[in-house]
């Protein structure tokens, strides 16, 4: 256990007013950026990765997977090490981490190391991220200028998938994809030389890590989504898949072992017991699902289909950023008239309908005729919800358990976008061959003596016929997508409640702030000082849909 003081030559005089406290928020806002920004900046060189580095289409996945599964799976146990260790040191180490592991994805030659590198960069953001926020509580005053802080780190986690997207055409197109990870290294080496200058060290505070459990959790689920992905490419019945479902199987239920037993849990268990909290859980594991299969499937659509540049593709995507903010700022003004039921259920039924406009993609379909629509009304439905799935997540909780409550939630949208995603790969998988035996059977009917000879040496067929198989296997992908938002929609009817004093809570304080991606709304010492104490569940009031 780490010294729970920490001595004053550790503690860095606190910034003053002005400049000193500008150009702290600026490191933190920063930090924040660019671990926010990695997980769409990436998504638009998808198409190049895979060109570059002989990735399946399944196995491409892992690029996005192995960052969110690890930023995900330790995200509280990085909020923890802040506490314990003292939060800027923690802030520094989690930066240069993500540095590193930027360096090396983008000096990969196969695709392994780079699957590993994204793998680091997720630990790195775990790290960082929580802790930044953190540092905000330690850096400014509570009042206007602490508030006037959160709301610029909510901007920049709100902006940043939008930058992430233009910023990864942009070098992608110009440059090379590799600088997508390139770019975040003098970015991240400025941080950690501004961050001991002008951010004070926190004082430590005692507790113990919930590393096993974080261990547990992590690996297990990525023993679940490899086991989803092998059987996309070995089928079901592959030994090395029933294995993998097997291993993630024990180390799950592990997890859920040491959590129920531990003093200080990574994950407290009690904060499902309330049905509205566990409710929300279950919509963002639904919902994050949805969203990180369409980006990633729409992302080699228009780029290997509608032949889109890096650039314009990351334009195409600009609409969602855009109706997202617009459809969260329309359910935080209405919230507390018609409480957070309404809008989790619309909005849930929006991203369904959306999704299912997709499944109709063809390869002769065009983005104004068959993307944009759907993508206007997937993104409005999912600003619904971000608002409203947050406040409910928060809701009733003691102060010293927003973090938690909050934090929970954070981690449930990246393990659910990485679980769904590695669902949506293995239906997408499977109606891609299905739909290839028939295009094998019409290129070797309609193909020149040429085209064949080709085939026989490569075995990969050209366009159009690969054309049809993509598409396909995008159409397959967004059916499935689809229902994850239906149950979505299902959960938020049947299980939410919205009680009376949720209302009157509403009415008092009007609209209700979203907590940013990524990060959690009180400090991680509040995690663990509600993670060593309970509370006694309560008997809710009558509902009152």
């Amino acid at each position: 256990m780490a010294d729970a003081h920490a001595t004053p030559s550790e503690t860095a005089k606190s910034p003053e007013r002005g400049r000193g406290s500008g150009i702290a928020l600026l490191v933190i806002a920063s930090c924040q950026l660019m671990v926010v920004l990695d997980i769409t900046i990436v998504n638009i060189a998808l198409p190049h990765i895979q060109t570059s580095l002989d990735f399946s289409t399944e196995n491409l996945s892992w690029v996005v997977n192995a960052y969110t599964l690890t930023f995900g799976g330790l995200l509280l146990l990085g909020g923890r090490l802040g506490d314990i260790l003292g939060r800027r040191r923690v802030f520094i180490f989690g930066i240069l981490l993500f540095v590193l592991a930027s360096l090396l994805g983008g000096l990969s030659q196969e695709a392994w190391q780079l699957l590993a590198a994204r793998a680091l960069q997720g630990v790195g953001g775990a790290i960082a991220s929580p802790t930044a926020l953190s540092l905000i509580t330690t850096t400014f005053r509570e009042g206007p200028e602490r508030n006037r802080a959160f709301g610029v780190f909510a901007a920049v986690s709100a902006g940043g998938g939008a930058i992430g997207l233009l910023a990864g055409g942009l070098l992608v197109e110009w440059l090379d994809w590799r600088w997508v990870l390139y770019v975040n290294v003098p970015i991240g080496l400025l941080i950690a030389l501004a961050t001991p200058r002008y951010i004070r060290e926190s004082e430590r505070r005692p507790g113990h890590f919930d590393a096993f459990g974080a261990l547990t959790a992590t690996v297990g689920m990525v023993s679940l989504v490899y086991g989803f992905i092998r059987a996309a490419e070995d089928g079901w019945s592959d030994r090395v898949t029933l294995a993998a479902f097997a291993v993630a199987v024990v180390l799950l239920a592990v997890f859920i072992t040491i959590e129920r037993r531990s003093k200080q849990p990574i994950t407290p268990l009690w904060m499902f017991r309330d049905r509205n909290r566990a409710g929300a859980y279950a919509i963002m594991l639904s919902l994050a699902a949805a969203i990180f299969g369409m980006f990633f499937f729409l992302t080699l659509f228009v780029q290997n289909i509608l032949d889109f540049s890096p650039l314009r593709t990351g334009l195409a995507f600009l609409p969602v950023s855009v109706v997202i903010a617009m459809g969260a700022g329309f359910a935080s003004q209405l919230l507390p008239r018609w409480g957070p039921k309404p809008f989790m259920t619309v909005g849930a039924i929006l991203a369904a309908v959306g999704l299912g406009w997709l499944t109709l993609t063809e390869v002769d379909s065009t983005y104004a005729g068959s993307i944009l629509g759907p993508l206007l009304i997937f993104s409005f439905g999912m600003g619904l919800n971000f608002v409203s799935l947050t406040l409910m997540a928060v809701s009733g909780v003691a102060p010293q358990e927003a973090g938690a409550a909050s934090g929970i939630l954070n981690a449930t949208q990246q393990v659910g976008g990485s679980l769904g995603l590695s669902v949506l790969v293995t239906v997408f998988g499977t109606a891609s061959r299905h739909e290839a035996t028939d295009q094998v059977r019409r290129f070797m009917a309609e193909a020149t003596p040429d085209q064949r000879l080709e085939f026989r040496r490569t075995g990969e067929l050209p366009a159009p016929w690969s054309d049809h198989v993509l598409t396909s296997g995008v159409s397959s992908a967004f059916i499935v997508a689809a229902i994850f938002a239906v149950v979505a929609a299902l959960v938020a009817v049947i299980v939410i409640q919205v009680r009376p004093d949720d209302l009157e809570r509403l009415k008092g304080t009007g609209a209700m702030p979203g907590i940013p991606a990524g990060g959690v709304p009180e400090t991680a010492a509040e995690v663990s000082e509600s993670a060593s104490d309970p509370p006694e569940p309560r008997e809710d009031p009558p509902s009152h849909d």
